[in-house]
């Protein structure tokens, strides 16, 4: 184990998930969360002291074992809140070959305001594909949406919007639009 790193608290891993993302996914779902969104699907994670500690090597021998999965995903709980110690584990996901989708209750932007002086949250960010940002809002929730909970959230392809400065929505949430006009986001 990396002592350089906290200990990841997760509530649980569902090891094949169909919606956590696009193809076969593992979901790290960590535990706590600060914003405790009323409706919200997981609310056994928002206690901060609750679930359990794992090794990243274990979710990592997890990974490995199951040679059908598309990509990694981490939901909660908040994963930024867990970011110091969910970077070694994105680092070596992206090592492997694997998508990685990240949901939060942050937007973008509001990531890019507190990693000033969280850095570890910018770094979480560099190794994501797809950020899905937002708190879930119970009017506006949506069981049609794409791999999101309610119409204000983004499915953000992160690696673009880092470059470009600003948010770029991701291609299937475009596809998404395209489709449904009216299903264009309501912040």
């Amino acid at each position: 184990m990396d002592a350089a790193y906290p200990r990841l608290r997760i509530a649980g891993i569902v090891p094949e998930s169909f919606v956590d993302g696009p193809g076969i996914r593992l979901t790290v779902f960590v535990q706590g969360c600060p914003h405790h969104c009323p409706g919200c699907h997981n609310p056994q994670t928002h206690d901060f002291e609750g679930g359990h500690f794992i090794d990243r090597e274990d979710i990592l021998d997890m990974i490995e074992e199951n040679p059908l999965l598309d990509g990694i995903t981490f939901s909660g709980g908040e994963p930024f809140s867990q970011a110091a110690g969910l970077v070694p584990l994105a680092r070596e996901v992206k090592e492997r070959g694997y998508h990685l989708m990240i949901y939060t209750g942050y937007t973008f932007e509001r990531l890019m305001e507190l990693s000033p002086e969280h850095p570890e949250l910018l770094e979480l960010l560099s190794f994501a594909d797809v950020l899905v940002d937002g708190p879930f809002i119970l009017a506006k929730r949506s069981l049609e949406l794409k791999f999101r909970g309610s119409s204000n959230q983004r499915l953000i392809d992160v690696q673009e919007s880092l470059s470009a400065g600003h948010v770029v929505l991701h291609q299937m949430q475009i596809d998404e639009m395209a489709e449904h006009p009216e299903w264009a986001l309501q912040s």
